[in-house]
């Protein structure tokens, strides 16, 4: 399983290693790290969707990854379909995650971008790759978090419930002082205070990266 930042690596040798163990990752000068509000939708038919319900939610929602050809073995979770206001200007030269060519006639096409997906392997193994949680405080969206536990259950082939792997409904205060349990306050928390947009960053690409199935 990987989740945001932990998604994007190079192509050719690393690209070709996600694609066998994940199904699809983020390629430089292919996919875009816009923040934007997609309305999601939900792929009901799958396990990692029991208890996600259709939800609308500001996050750096990476679109246009790059998949197996033909979307083989992969399953889309969550999807939506992206305005052209979250690229850079269509006459810019390439950029490495804000715009090309083949994204632009993408969104111009209005063409559905998965946001989250599941991966059967041909041996047997599983992938799941979810672009979003940027935002730690997202997690306060019952939705969201649910898709993200799902998918580690999923992984790891423990059976999901009828309404989806259980937690409790998170506050922003609950997150804080989990946050402040485990880490301590950060410098920002200190001067400003709790932010709403209080943003998780990752000192690593390993950081981000759960390896489970």
């Amino acid at each position: 399983m990987a989740v945001h930042y932990g998604l994007e690596v190079e192509k050719g040798e690393q690209g070709n290693n996600y694609l066998n163990w994940l199904g699809g990752y983020f390629e430089p000068f292919w996919s875009v790290n816009p923040w934007w509000k997609p309305e999601l939708t939900v792929n009901t038919s799958h396990p990692t969707t029991r208890g996600v319900k259709p939800f609308i939610l500001t996050d750096e929602w990476y679109y246009h990854m790059r998949f197996r050809d033909g979307l083989q073995g992969v399953t889309p979770i969550l999807s939506a379909i992206p305005p052209s206001s979250t690229l850079k200007p269509k006459d810019d030269p390439p950029a490495k995650r804000g715009g090309n060519p083949d994204v632009w006639k993408a969104v111009e096409h209005k063409e559905p971008q998965h946001l989250a997906w599941a991966y059967e392997r041909p041996d047997g193994g599983r992938g799941y790759g979810f672009t979003g949680f940027h935002v730690f405080n997202n997690l306060t969206n019952d939705s969201y978090r649910t898709a993200l536990l799902n998918g580690v259950a999923w992984v790891a082939r423990l059976d999901i419930p009828e309404n989806g792997v259980p937690s409790a409904s998170l506050s922003l205060d609950a997150l804080q002082a989990m946050r402040i349990e485990v880490h301590g306050p950060s410098k920002k928390q200190a001067q400003w205070g709790w932010n709403l947009w209080d943003l998780q960053w990752t000192k690593n690409r390993q950081a981000a990266r759960l390896c489970v199935g």
